[in-house]
């Protein structure tokens, strides 16, 4: 069993990096430090059982998912997933012609590599999908951050089929591409 550090570290050592993870995850502050304060109070009572199959970090930060999983779960039946169709129907419009091919301009998007590496694509990345409605905002996070299959949101959310899950992450990519090309590579567009 490997050994912790001492727990009265851990706020100072990783309590910027978990609340900025929970931040982009739950949009909301407040919700974001309860939630690192609930992840840290739940490590320090399951100290003991650290097998050391990973860091302490990444131990921390399972812990944090799980949390926050928990809580999405709780908020999802509080809340029923709605879609605004007008929205909806006006982003497709925008995006699609008439045969439901795309008129966005993708070429610009040779070289998602060095994209990725920059730090300033993040923080749009973050902004968009700060502006998808919170249930979209959710399920993005569920599969492409933290990586839950298709089943597990279904089960998670309470969404009927993977069906209705499919065709709500396809709305989601599509208002996270239309963000990105209007933020990010139409911007770093006409800077060149």
């Amino acid at each position: 069993m490997s050994k912790l550090s001492d727990p009265s570290t851990w706020p100072d050592r990783y309590g910027d990096s978990l609340y900025r993870h929970a931040l982009v995850r739950l949009r909301n502050k407040e919700q974001a430090e309860d939630m690192v304060q609930e992840a840290l109070l739940a490590a320090y009572a399951s100290r003991d059982t650290f097998a050391g199959n990973s860091t302490e970090k990444t131990w921390l930060f399972s812990i944090l998912k799980h949390k926050i999983i928990d809580y999405l779960r709780k908020a999802s039946r509080e809340q029923p997933i709605y879609q605004d169709i007008e929205q909806l129907q006006d982003l497709m419009e925008e995006n699609f012609d008439a045969t439901g091919h795309c008129t966005i301009d993708i070429s610009q998007w040779s070289d998602p590599d060095k994209s990725l590496e920059q730090q300033a694509f993040w923080q749009t990345l973050e902004k968009c999908i700060a502006g998808l409605p919170p249930h979209l905002a959710t399920l993005f996070m569920l599969r492409e951050l933290d990586g839950l299959s298709s089943d597990e949101i279904c089960k998670e959310l309470n969404i009927s089929t993977t069906n209705n899950l499919w065709v709500m992450l396809s709305r989601t990519r599509l208002r996270l591409r239309q963000c990105l090309d209007t933020h990010w590579f139409r911007r770093n567009e006409e800077v060149v």
